[in-house]
C-alpha cells in the first residue's frame, strides 16, 4: 500500500497526531520548508486535513506507521504531538518495529520528565534517541512560533536543531529554542514554566477579585487598568489576555464576558506535578502551591456555596482605603508576587538539575521563554541579565536589580495582604509569597521550636546554636524540664 499523495521525495519530519497543536506545527514547519509526512490514528483525519488547511502544500499523507517511517530520509526525525501518559508509550511500541538504529522520536506533549526518562533510556537502549520536548505557546504559538524546551541526548538535538530553530519564536535574543539537557530535562523545563504559569496567574486573578470585588471599581476601569499596567513594569503575554479579556462583552447579556463565567478552574497535571517534584527536591514554591490549591479549591463550588450561606464573618467583603492609593498597591504587590513565582520556580530548576546532573543554563531558559510561550514577559531580560552575572545564583531575590525592586513595592505589597485579609478576600498566592520573601530573608526561624518538638517526642536530634558543625545531639528532655512545666498524665 502506497502513502496518499505520496512523490518519489522523501519527507524531512514525520509528525503524528492531528489534534490543533498537531495541525499547526505542521503548518508552521511546512512554512519553513521543511516537508512533512503525516500520520494519526484516527481514519481519514490526514487526508481531511490535506485538502482542507493544509491544502495546496507537498504533504505526505500516511496511513500507516510503516508508510510513515518509509517515507522519511534518514536519520528519521519523528515528532509525536499525542496525548500525554499511555498514548505515547502505545505510539512508541506501534512505532518500534519500523525504526532503526539513528532515528529520533521527540515527545511534544506534555508528558511527566520521568517518563521521559524511563522513555528516553529504553529506546537509548535500542539505539533510538528519544527527545522530551516542552512547547509552549498555545495553538497560535504552534503556529507562529512556539518556544521550545528539548531535552534527551545531545548528538539528537543537533540532529533535530535546524527545523526547532527555524519553527520557534523570534525575539532580540534570537530563537526561542535551546538544548535544555538531558532525559527529562525539557518536560521538566516545561514543567516549571507550567507552575510559573499558575502562580502568576493566580495572582492576577486575586488582584483583579481586589479591584473589581473588593474596591468595587467598574469592570471598564479594571480593563483599563491592566492595560496601563501592560505598558509598564509588568508588561507580559499573561497581563496583556487579562486586559482584553476583561473588555470583553457578553453577547447575550450585555455584562461583562469574564463575569459570566462560572468560577471553577481546570487544571491538566503540571501544576501539581510542579509541586510534587518541589516536595521531593526540599524546594519551597509556596506560590505556585497555593495557585494549585486555589483552582482546587474552586472546583468545590456546590461546596463553597453551601458555606458561603453557613459560615458568618465579620468582615464586609470590600478593601477599605482611597481606590488610587489601593490600586497602586496592588500593582506593587502583583509585581512582587509575580517576582516570587519566577523565582521559585527557577529555584526548582536549578536544584533538579543538579539533582539528576542535567547542568541547566538558566539564562538560556530565560531567554527563550522570551517569546513565543505564555510567560513571555519584559521581567525576563531582567532575568537573563541576573545569571548571566551569577550563573549558579541561588535565588532571584538576591539579584542586584532584582532587590531594589521588591523594596519598591513592599510597602504595596503588605498593604494589599492586609486589605485583602481585612476584606474578607482570599488572596493565596499574594499572601504565601510575601510570607516566602519574609521566611527567605529571616536569618532565624522557630523552626528552633519545631526541631525540639521533634527530639522531645521522636529523638530526631538537632545541631546547637553555639557549635553548629560538632554534629548532632539528644536531650534526654525530662532531666532538663522544670517540675512546674512538665505536662500532666497522658
Amino acid at each position: 500500500m502506497s502513502a496518499v499523495g505520496v512523490t518519489p521525495e522523501t519527507a524531512q519530519i514525520g509528525l503524528i497526531g492531528l489534534s490543533v497543536m498537531g495541525e499547526n506545527l505542521a503548518l508552521n514547519i511546512d512554512d519553513h520548508g521543511y516537508r512533512v509526512a503525516l500520520w494519526t490514528h484516527t481514519e481519514g483525519k490526514v487526508q481531511r486535513f490535506i485538502e482542507s488547511g493544509g491544502a495546496g502544500r507537498p504533504w505526505v499523507g500516511t496511513r500507516t506507521l510503516e508508510e510513515l517511517a518509509a517515507a522519511l530520509s534518514p536519520p528519521r526525525r519523528i515528532l509525536l504531538m499525542v496525548k500525554a501518559g499511555e498514548p505515547v508509550d502505545e505510539v512508541l511500541d506501534r512505532l518500534a518495529p519500523w525504526l532503526a538504529p539513528g532515528d529520533v522520536v521527540i515527545d511534544g506533549g506534555n508528558s511527566f520528565f520521568g517518563d521521559t526518562q524511563r522513555r528516553e533510556t529504553a529506546q537509548r537502549a535500542r539505539g533510538i534517541s528519544f527527545v522530551g520536548m516542552g512547547v509552549s505557546g498555545g495553538e497560535e504559538g504552534a503556529r507562529y512560533g512556539p518556544s521550545l524546551m528539548p531535552g534527551g541526548a545531545r548528538p539528537a538535538y543537533d540532529l533535530v536543531r535546524p527545523i526547532l530553530e527555524a519553527i520557534a519564536a523570534k525575539t532580540d535574543s534570537g530563537p526561542c529554542v535551546t538544548y535544555v539537557g538531558p532525559d527529562g530535562a525539557g518536560h521538566f523545563a516545561k514543567m516549571v514554566h507550567n507552575g510559573i504559569e499558575y502562580g502568576v496567574m493566580q495572582a492576577i486573578a486575586e488582584a483583579y477579585d481586589l479591584l473589581r470585588r473588593g474596591l468595587d471599581l467598574p469592570a471598564e476601569q479594571v480593563a483599563a487598568t491592566f492595560a496601563e499596567w501592560n505598558r509598564g513594569p509588568l508588561e507580559s503575554y499573561l497581563i496583556d489576555v487579562t486586559a482584553q479579556v476583561l473588555a470583553a462583552r457578553d453577547q447575550e447579556t450585555g455584562s461583562p464576558l469574564v463575569e459570566m463565567i462560572l468560577d471553577r478552574a481546570g487544571r491538566k497535571g503540571t501544576g501539581k506535578w510542579t509541586a510534587q517534584s518541589a516536595l521531593d527536591l526540599g524546594v519551597p514554591i509556596p506560590t505556585i502551591a497555593a495557585a494549585v490549591d486555589a483552582r482546587i479549591l474552586s472546583s468545590m463550588k456546590e461546596e463553597r456555596v453551601t458555606a458561603s450561606a453557613r459560615i458568618d464573618s465579620a468582615t464586609t467583603g470590600r478593601v477599605i482605603g482611597e481606590p488610587r492609593e489601593m490600586t497602586a498597591a496592588v500593582h506593587d504587590a502583583l509585581r512582587a508576587t509575580t517576582v516570587c513565582a519566577y523565582a521559585q520556580g527557577m529555584s526548582l530548576l536549578r536544584v533538579a538539575s543538579g539533582e539528576y546532573g542535567w547542568k541547566v543554563e538558566l539564562r538560556e531558559i530565560a531567554r527563550i521563554w522570551k517569546g513565543g510561550c505564555i510567560i513571555r514577559a519584559r521581567l525576563l531580560d531582567t532575568l537573563m541579565q541576573a545569571f548571566e552575572r551569577v550563573p549558579d545564583l541561588p535565588n532571584l531575590l538576591l539579584d542586584a536589580d532584582v532587590r531594589p525592586w521588591l523594596s519598591e513595592a513592599e510597602r504595596g505589597w503588605r498593604r494589599t495582604v492586609s486589605a485583602a485579609i481585612a476584606a474578607g478576600i482570599p488572596a493565596p498566592a499574594t499572601s504565601a509569597a510575601l510570607a516566602y520573601f519574609d521566611g527567605y530573608r529571616s536569618a532565624r526561624l522557630p523552626q528552633n521550636l519545631t526541631q525540639a518538638q521533634r527530639d522531645f517526642f521522636g529523638a530526631h536530634t538537632y545541631q546547637r546554636v553555639d557549635r553548629p558543625d560538632a554534629g548532632f545531639v539528644h536531650t534526654d528532655w525530662p532531666r532538663v524540664i522544670p517540675q512546674f512545666a512538665r505536662g500532666g498524665p497522658r
